[in-house]
C-alpha cells in the first residue's frame, strides 16, 4: 500500500480490524510507512533549507535587513536541528519495527497503545512511564 501525503499530519490513522492483535504484521506495516512518509517529508524541507540558504545568501547592505536575514537563517538551521535528531529516533523506531519491540515500553515492556503511537509514532515509553521519566527528570534524578 503507497500512500502519498504532502504532509505527515495528513496521514491516515490506522484502523483495526475486529479482535486484531496488537502490533499485527499490517499495523507494524501501517507504521512503518506512516514513518518513511514522515522521513521523507523531514529530508524534502531540510534539502528546500539549503536551496534557501544557498540561493538566498548574499549579504543585504542594509544592516538592519542583514541582522533579520541572519535570525531567519539561524531559525531555520536550528529547526533542521530538530528535525535532524527526530530523523534519528525515526530510523531508531524502524529498527524497532524489525526487531519486535516497536509500540511496548522500553521500560515496563507493556503496549504504549494505538492511540499513542498514532500520535506519536517514535514513541518508546507508555504516558505513564514518561510522566514519571519527566518528574524524576525535574527532580535531577535520573
Amino acid at each position: 500500500m503507497d500512500i502519498q501525503t504532502d504532509f505527515i499530519e495528513d496521514y491516515p490513522p490506522y484502523v483495526p480490524e475486529k479482535g486484531e492483535e496488537y502490533m499485527s504484521p499490517r499495523m507494524l506495516e501501517h507504521f512503518r510507512n506512516k514513518l518513511l512518509a514522515w522521513k521523507q517529508q523531514l529530508l524534502n524541507e531540510a534539502s528546500s533549507t539549503v536551496n534557501h540558504l544557498q540561493r538566498d545568501s548574499e549579504t543585504p547592505a542594509d544592516p538592519n535587513d542583514r541582522a533579520s536575514q541572519e535570525e531567519e537563517f539561524a531559525l531555520e538551521l536550528r529547526t533542521r536541528d530538530r528535525e535532524r535528531k527526530l530523523i534519528s529516533k525515526i530510523d531508531k523506531s524502524l529498527k524497532d519495527i524489525e526487531s519486535g519491540e516497536y509500540g511496548y515500553c522500553k521500560m515496563s515492556g507493556e503496549e504504549i497503545g494505538l492511540a499513542r503511537m498514532e500520535a506519536r509514532p517514535t514513541a518508546t515509553l507508555t504516558v505513564e512511564m514518561k510522566r514519571k521519566q519527566e518528574i524524576r527528570e525535574k527532580q535531577g534524578v535520573a
